[in-house]
């Protein structure tokens, strides 16, 4: 049905179709979809210490004021992270900001962290318990004197409403948020948290998203300070700002952050760099490019535990959890494993 209706959607402005679809989801007014492999023991796994259906989040981004989480369960996706959520309400950047790169797969976006505010999603959350493992992605307001205690005030906020929550300092969309990689910055923030957690005698799990522009002497650094502080996951990744070479839409100059098939083999390199590192210490959710259970395999294969995705689902529709995991199904089966936890990281030991 998607199919026949995309050519459609795709004439419509990218952030108006986003908002008919989670109007759609609001409304319920996606169609249910049989799914054969429902509570497949193939697929199903422990994240934070929850019991799931299958390794396939929905990604921060698409439902940024956690309207429709519950729709997306519905949707097969095995956990859901909402957000990105600052503090204090926000507009963000001026339109036009999302970007369909249709010849690619991607989109380019520069949002800026559009939101409603921690008290509006709070509430929303609060009136409307989650029936799945929900993340809440968290980050600072753009013109905040104190952004490391903006991630404070979310950790707060936050803390006994979601299940795990990621710490956002990899958007290329927000001016120097990306500082936060430098090595002395990223300790003092981790520290921070850990001592809030702390105070707050709370053990929600903390995830940290990274971004796919890392610098060789980067990675490492933020393994060490991963494993140091005890973060629960790490996602890899966020949204490229560099990358258009082989772009070929009309869009592709555009500035913001790509996401789509060009991200695909970026991502995995680093998900197998930080495997590496991490030693199954850390978890690693990865993001990039997954629209297909060829593309999560090799995620898998990279060395990532889990996947998340977003712009797979612009570009094949509500259904695409089904598709994804009919399709590893038979790819797990060709390997003869019964888990599709027992070829994580193979890529790296092969």
């Amino acid at each position: 049905m998607f199919s026949k209706f995309r050519s459609l959607i795709f004439k419509i402005d990218p952030e108006v179709a986003h908002d008919l679809a989670i109007r759609s989801l609001k409304l319920n007014l996606t169609p249910n979809f049989f799914d054969e492999n429902k509570n497949s023991s193939m697929f199903q796994t422990v994240l934070f210490s929850k019991k799931i259906d299958n390794p396939i989040g929905m990604a921060a981004g698409f439902d940024k004021n956690a309207e429709v989480y519950n729709s997306l369960f519905k949707l097969g996706f095995g956990f859901v992270e909402v957000g990105t959520v600052t503090p204090l309400q926000q507009y963000g950047n001026p339109k036009p900001r999302v970007f369909r790169l249709i010849e690619d797969q991607a989109l380019i976006n520069r949002l800026g962290f559009n939101n409603l505010g921690a008290d509006n999603v709070g509430a929303r959350i609060r009136s409307n318990l989650s029936k799945g493992l929900l993340g809440i992605n968290i980050g600072p307001n753009k013109d905040s004197e104190n952004r490391l205690n903006d991630y404070l005030i979310g950790l707060r906020k936050f803390k006994d409403t979601a299940d795990y929550i990621t710490i956002n300092i990899s958007s290329p969309n927000t001016e120097n948020l990306r500082n936060f990689h430098d090595d002395a910055k990223f300790n003092e923030l981790l520290k921070c948290i850990e001592a809030e957690k702390n105070k707050l005698k709370s053990n929600i799990p903390i995830v940290v998203k990274v971004s796919p522009d890392l610098l060789e002497n980067q990675i490492e650094k933020i393994s060490n300070s991963l494993l140091k502080h005890k973060v629960s996951a790490i996602i890899i990744s966020n949204t490229t700002a560099n990358n258009r070479q082989k772009l070929r839409d009309i869009n592709k100059h555009q500035k913001g952050g790509l996401s789509g098939k060009p991200l695909e083999d970026i991502s995995n390199k680093l998900i197998s760099r930080f495997y590496r590192l991490l030693k199954n210490k850390v978890e690693i959710i990865g993001v990039g490019g997954v629209d297909s259970g060829e593309s999560a395999y090799r995620k898998f294969l990279s060395g990532a535990s889990f996947v998340q995705l977003y712009t797979g689902m612009v570009f094949q529709g509500p259904s695409v959890v089904r598709k994804i995991k009919r399709e590893l199904k038979e790819l797990l089966i060709v390997d003869g494993v019964k888990n599709y936890k027992e070829i994580i990281g193979q890529k790296l030991s092969n």
